[in-house]
């Protein structure tokens, strides 16, 4: 009756996963900026502070959407079997020894 089974959570994700997206975000965010710096030399300082804000409203989401989608796609949950378990957790205490203060 009792079908409780044990699961373990692992997370794949690594920097390289994310290094692409991160890329291209500076990238966007420096387009912006240039561009910016570009409508301030024409003294629309106004239009600068828009272009600027308007890139980075409109970029957050997607770029959000994208991590969020990455992180989820590398989740795992496998299940444990007990008698496995035990036999892992007894070893991994056996090979820890407790800390010693160096003299």
């Amino acid at each position: 009756m009792n079908n409780a089974q044990k699961y373990r959570f692992v997370c794949t994700l690594s920097f390289g996963d994310v290094y692409g997206q991160i890329v291209v975000w500076l990238i966007v965010i420096f387009l912006s900026l240039a561009s910016a710096l570009a409508l301030m030399g024409a003294s629309r300082p106004l239009y600068a502070l828009a272009t600027v804000g308007l890139i980075l409203v409109l970029s957050l989401p997607f770029l959000l959407f994208a991590f969020v989608t990455t992180l989820i796609n590398h989740i795992e949950f496998s299940v444990v079997d007990p008698a496995t378990e035990k036999r892992s957790t007894a070893a991994a205490a056996a090979s820890q020894r407790p800390i010693q203060a160096a003299s």
